[in-house]
């Protein structure tokens, strides 16, 4: 196991991004420039044009093609970005190398991979997390907190819908080999965490996958039912083919209920929470919150202390062992 220092002796942590496409450039980066104690150090990409206009917007100290050169380069921490086919052998590298770790959802392309990055994390000691920003909204966690006190009574059944429209075209997403899969692993990935950090462990789950609308070789439209270890129930859809999706997330419970609008698939606009309790009135709020940016607060605040951030690198690999679950028994 490496020998790590308790806190990283600077004031800033240097990051490194490895894979520069539209999120890191218009959401990432913008998150990044709002934490005073995080710096943009490196930038990697295969196509040393993209990293050098990418390192020139923003101020990278240095751009790469070669990432074993990219990893030497100085930074305490990589962002890994790019096609989900990247991540496994990019965290490795990145690991062994000694630095912490966030990578975009799913963590890999098979289970296998994800259990050997989980299993290595462990190993060597290092910090490992994953961009599930949806956890770090305040009207999940205030979901979590009314869950776990039992203010909903026993809970019947968390429901989500996940409905985006992206049109077939150059975009990774739509190549198996590169993504994986398709709305399942992009959009329904974030569904199945959020029930998982609601509700606990999947004692089973089921569903249909299909090619609704757009016919390509990765499906547009998934659905699942599931069932939780601790009692309760799950239902959800997701899917590429919506031009106008309304999207909620629903638990529902014996005592009381909460629906959250306009949470799931819109990067920065405002929710609304509504709240209805046995013998209260209804109530609802809403709020405007930057995931993203909360996330990274906690993630490089944790890299800083040493200290590992609430989601780790086994949340990585059952998260994809339940979608491969899914997609080995889906009928479509």
């Amino acid at each position: 196991m490496l020998k790590l220092p308790k806190t990283i002796k600077r004031k800033k942590l240097n990051w490194g991004i490895a894979g520069l496409g539209s999120f890191a450039e218009h959401a990432f980066m913008p998150a990044l420039f709002l934490i005073p104690a995080a710096k943009l150090h490196s930038v990697f990409s295969h196509d040393i044009n993209r990293a050098k206009s990418f390192g020139d917007k923003f101020g990278a100290h240095e751009h790469f093609n070669d990432y074993d050169a990219f990893l030497r380069s100085g930074i305490d921490a990589v962002y890994i970005a790019g096609a989900n086919s990247t991540h496994y052998e990019q965290a490795k590298k990145a690991l062994l190398a000694g630095k912490s770790v966030l990578c975009e959802k799913p963590v890999a392309n098979t289970v296998t991979e994800a259990e050997e990055l989980h299993e290595l994390a462990n190993k060597t000691g290092m910090l490992f997390t994953i961009n599930y920003t949806y956890r770090y909204h305040p009207f999940i966690q205030k979901a979590k907190e009314l869950i776990e006190t039992g203010k909903l009574g026993k809970i019947l059944v968390v429901q989500a819908n996940f409905n985006i429209d992206l049109v077939p075209g150059s975009n990774f997403r739509y190549n198996r080999e590169l993504a994986g899969g398709g709305a399942l692993r992009d959009l329904g990935t974030h569904i199945i965490d959020l029930f998982r950090y609601l509700m606990g462990e999947i004692d089973e789950i089921s569903g249909y996958l299909d090619n609704i609308v757009y016919k390509t070789e990765v499906e547009d439209f998934a659905t699942a039912i599931i069932k939780f270890k601790k009692g309760g129930y799950g239902a959800f859809n997701c899917s590429y083919a919506a031009k106008r999706g309304i999207n909620a997330l629903v638990v529902t419970g014996n005592k009381g209920s909460i629906r959250i609008d306009n949470l799931i698939g819109l990067r920065n606009a405002s929710s609304k929470l509504t709240i209805s309790m046995e013998g209260e009135a209804q109530k609802m709020f809403r709020k405007r919150v930057n995931k993203l940016y909360r996330l990274l607060k906690d993630v490089n605040g944790c890299f800083i202390k040493r200290v590992q951030p609430s989601i780790t690198s086994f949340d990585g690999y059952q998260n994809l062992r339940y979608m491969q679950i899914l997609e080995e028994n889906a009928r479509n």
